[in-house]
């Protein structure tokens, strides 16, 4: 409270009567008032009936004013200040130029905040101003640090900040009474891809009206790398493709081309020609690698010399390179689109050796074919499954019948439980041979899912699970697109096996519409068995989505990358060397240190205590050392080290383990610490999603800081009640009982002069 106490007063009532007697007198008068005008509404004369009409109703608004005994309360009431947010965006986009060769976005914020002192000085009895700052952790700012101190939050999240702010006010005694927001809207946490249902809720309950302000102009020039989509390891000597998406503001009509590096030595370039002002186009770099390790690539585009910021025209990223490709076995109950689609996109992988197995019919369906005819080639199960096994990096099992004993793996499962506790994978699919549908052996034992039941015929909608949105799997969004709008495009699968997920388990997609056990039936699970991995696809209907994406031409075809991203995930890369250096992320975000794990051991593999790990951050480009440090290691032969402040670039890690005079190995590894983040890839101004914020907390949106305070929209803060209340009564002065007397008198001799008594 920081205005004084003023006086006010107001009209209340002094009776001592309870509220039930009041209003109950209260009705009496009124029914004797109303009685009292009927007796005389016969009366053919109107001017009479009208002055005993009068008399009567002033005589019971007289009694009414004695039994209510009105009197003046004097109180004194004080304004308590309101808290007014002045929300800053200091995340790193704040930085570039409100327009091409002007002052910075920040800049302009404080020049408008030092414009709007004197508003706000002038409502301070009113209004206590805070200024804050988010990137997107609400912190303290001071005026001077807006225009002196470069933005640098790495994300701009315009939900959370808000939602961060409602949560602080349950600890201030001050209640917020509007909130103003400067920011570029460059939003790229929930808001990324717009505003949708969930976010749209927050702002509708947040009670409050928030002002925003766009702070920056659109029509920068600005070519930026904006998303690479490339595998995480490839095959020596077999072709990779890398996508890499270029988004081009302010350049129709313009070609360029886009190169990719290898540690400074040219690989590939891609042509590109952009549309319109505001557009995106896919290089394609195909290239194959010829030597093996973990190295750092770099795409590019040109710099040109009107564009507002030349830090997101480059982007590296890491690719390890292994010298063998996957040998898969892919075995099928019978031929199916699903095994077709499966079958045919392994065997167009480069990188898949693929050995193949499907049954045309197995004995029940056709008793007057001979057994000897049931396929083409006999079923070689016990030189795989016996003595082949462990030759394969990847079984791929799809909806295969173990009722049929002739051609039924249960007589193996020791042998594929060996297999996968010795490190093997397998991926599990279903259909209606397989799961609940047909003789489920103890193979089962091994997968992530147990049966529930039959089929579930019914056509549904697959969902991401949270465990799916992060799992490499089904983790599918790139560049502009998300995750979990990928998957929302694509079309139902055609029913599925009911089962339930077993313990230990994850899930990363689920049927929304089918229940098991209380939770959703899981469509998709792994779990690790043993050393080994293993996958179940509890349907045999996926390849729709392979269907449906290249029947529409789509750029992003899920199912592919699902398979490839799954097979990846399953033929995990060991560890075969006894020393090993390898980077904590093979990317690092512009600022943050580089993280480098080391495990020293000797040649039977045991840790070496204390021995000296020596680790080089070097250049790929030029091969000059740009840090270096020396740390032993603890006692199981691990160390870490990290270098702070690294520039942006693409660097080789050489390490070196020795023990005394031995030397226990060298090392290598890559990372590329990135020229720009989320927060450089894009210079736009999102005005459209700050003006929808506004609007959807009834606040104010300006387009520019030249605005007035007195145009933002702010509750008015309560008036409160302070010191003692003071009663004077009205109701016992004698005029008002003379003015009673009087006018009953008056009515008493009418009625009498008028022969009503």
């Amino acid at each position: 409270m920081e205005q004084g106490a003023v006086d006010t007063w107001k009209l209340v009532s002094l009776s001592t009567m309870p509220s039930w007697a009041l209003a109950a007198l209260s009705v009496a008068v009124l029914v004797a008032a109303v009685l009292a005008c009927v007796g005389v509404a016969r009366e053919p004369i109107v001017r009479r009936k009208w002055a005993l009409w009068g008399l009567r109703l002033l005589a019971a608004l007289c009694a009414l004013f004695f039994l209510f005994e009105p009197g003046m309360r004097r109180v004194q009431v004080a304004r308590v200040k309101n808290r007014v947010a002045v929300l800053v965006d200091r995340s790193a986009s704040m930085t570039f130029p409100v327009a091409a060769g002007q002052q910075s976005r920040s800049q302009a914020v404080a020049d408008a905040l030092n414009r709007l002192a004197p508003e706000m000085d002038a409502l301070k009895d009113r209004f206590s101003f805070e200024l804050i700052g988010f990137d997107p952790e609400l912190a303290p700012l001071t005026l001077k640090a807006i225009g002196d101190d470069p933005a640098r939050g790495g994300k701009t999240d315009l939900v959370s900040t808000l939602r961060s702010l409602k949560a602080s006010e349950g600890t201030s005694a001050r209640k917020l009474s509007g909130v103003l927001l400067f920011s570029d809207g460059a939003d790229n946490g929930e808001l990324a891809q717009g505003m949708s249902a969930r976010a749209r809720q927050v702002l509708q309950d947040f009670g409050v009206p928030v002002s925003t302000v766009a702070v920056g102009e659109g029509g920068l020039k600005d070519l930026a790398i904006d998303g690479i989509k490339v595998d995480d390891f490839a095959f020596v000597r077999n072709s990779i493709t890398a996508e890499v998406e270029v988004r081009a503001r302010g350049f129709s009509g313009q070609a360029t081309q886009a190169t990719l590096r290898r540690e400074g030595r040219v690989v590939a370039t891609a042509p590109l020609r952009f549309a319109s002002d505001d557009d995106v186009q896919v290089a394609k770099f195909t290239f194959a690698p010829d030597q093996t390790g973990r190295f750092v690539y770099t795409v590019s585009v040109p710099v040109f010399g009107d564009e507002a910021v030349t830090a997101n025209n480059s982007r590296a990223f890491t690719l390890k390179v292994i010298r063998d490709r996957v040998r898969v076995l892919l075995v099928a109950g019978r031929p199916t689109w699903d095994e077709r689609f499966l079958r045919g996109l392994l065997k167009q992988d480069a990188n898949v050796e693929l050995i193949s197995f499907y049954i045309l019919r197995n004995s029940p369906d056709d008793t007057m074919v001979s057994q000897d005819e049931l396929s083409l080639i006999p079923f070689p199960r016990d030189e795989i499954f016996s003595e082949k096994v462990h030759t394969f990096d990847l079984l791929a099992i799809l909806n295969f019948n173990n009722d049929d004993l002739s051609i039924s793996l249960s007589q193996y499962e020791d042998s594929i439980k060996q297999y996968l506790l010795n490190g093997g994978a397998l991926a599990y699919v279903g259909g209606d041979r397989t799961f609940g549908d047909a003789r489920f052996t103890s193979f089962a034992d091994v997968l992530p899912v147990a049966t529930a039941g039959p089929s579930d015929p019914a056509p549904f909608k697959v969902r991401l699970t949270p465990e799916g949105a992060r799992h490499p799997i089904t983790a599918l969004g790139t560049g502009s697109q998300s995750t979990e709008a990928a998957w929302e495009a694509l079309p139902p699968v055609p029913g599925m096996n009911t089962v339930r997920a077993r313990p230990g388990a994850t899930v990363l997609l689920d049927n929304p519409f089918s229940m098991v056990d209380g939770r959703n039936a899981p469509v998709l699970s792994i779990w690790d068995y043993g050393r080994g991995r293993v996958m179940a696809l509890t349907t045999d209907g996926s390849w729709a989505w392979a269907f449906t994406s290249h029947a529409e031409g789509a750029q992003t075809r899920v199912y592919e990358r699902l398979w490839s991203s799954a097979v990846r995930w399953l033929v995990r890369d060991p560890e075969l060397t006894a020393t090993s250096v390898s980077a904590d992320a093979p990317t690092v975000e512009p600022g943050k240190p580089v993280g480098v794990s080391a495990v020293a051991r000797s040649s039977d593999f045991q840790p070496v205590a204390g021995a000296q790990v020596t680790i080089e951050l070097v250049s790929a480009d030029d091969g000059q050392v740009i840090a270096k440090q020396t740390v032993p290691a603890a006692a199981d032969g691990t160390a870490h080290v990290e270098f702070p402040s690294i520039p942006a670039g693409p660097y080789k890690i050489v390490g070196r383990a020795s023990a005394g005079e031995k030397v226990l190995g060298e090392m290598s590894d890559a990372v590329a610490v990135r020229a720009s983040g989320p927060e450089l890839a894009d210079a736009r101004v999102n005005a459209e999603l700050l003006e929808e914020i506004a609007k959807t907390t009834a606040g104010a949106f300006f387009d520019s800081t030249s605005f007035a305070l007195s145009e933002v929209p702010l509750r008015e803060p309560p008036l409160v009640e302070v010191g003692r209340s003071r009663d004077q009564p009205l109701w016992d002065r004698w005029y008002w009982l003379t003015a009673m007397v009087l006018i009953m008198g008056a009515e008493w001799a009418l009625r009498r002069r008028f022969g009503y008594i």
